[in-house]
C-alpha cells in the first residue's frame, strides 16, 4: 500500500507516470502525474499532479478510464478516449476541464493498462459494490 495525494489516502495501486500536454503555443510539455486506486473508494481513481505548488488531485469514474481505453467516453468534467501520439505510440487522451481551463493529457496506453490490470485485481470490475463501505462513509461524514 502506497500513500499518494495531497489528502494522503491510502491507496492499494499507486503509479507514477509522465502525461504529455500541448500548451496554447504548441510546445509540449511533459508532467508527473500519480494514478492511485483505493478499494475503500472503489469506483473511482485519482490523477494526482505533482507541482512545485503541491499536489493538484482530480477524482473520476475507474469505469470511464477502463471504458476510455477503448473507444471515448466522458460527460462533463473529463473525458477519455484511445489516441495515438505524434511518435505514432498508442496512448490514452485524458481531458480535463473546469472553470478555470481545458486540459488534454497523452497518457501512454501500456501505462494506463498496466495501471488498470493492477486495480482490477484488488477490485474486479462489476464487484465494487461488494467492496464499498456505505456504514464507515456515513460515520465519516458525520464525524466531520
Amino acid at each position: 500500500m502506497n500513500l499518494s495525494g495531497s489528502g494522503h489516502t491510502l491507496s492499494d495501486v499507486a503509479l507514477d507516470i509522465t502525461v504529455e500536454c500541448m500548451d496554447e503555443r504548441g510546445i509540449r510539455h511533459e508532467i508527473d502525474t500519480v494514478l492511485s486506486y483505493a478499494s475503500s473508494d472503489p469506483f473511482a481513481v485519482a490523477m494526482t499532479f505533482v507541482t512545485s505548488d503541491g499536489n493538484l488531485v482530480w477524482t473520476f469514474g475507474r469505469d470511464l478510464l477502463i471504458r476510455g481505453t477503448e473507444a471515448p467516453v466522458g460527460d462533463g468534467d473529463v473525458h477519455v478516449s484511445p489516441a495515438i501520439g505524434l511518435s505514432g505510440r498508442a496512448m490514452v487522451s485524458i481531458e480535463l476541464s473546469s472553470p478555470d481551463g481545458h486540459l488534454v493529457l497523452l497518457a501512454r496506453a501500456a501505462d494506463v493498462l498496466d495501471f488498470i490490470a493492477r486495480t482490477v485485481a484488488v477490485v474486479a470490475p462489476g464487484t465494487e459494490s461488494d467492496a464499498f463501505d456505505a456504514d464507515l462513509l456515513i460515520s465519516q461524514l458525520l464525524a466531520s
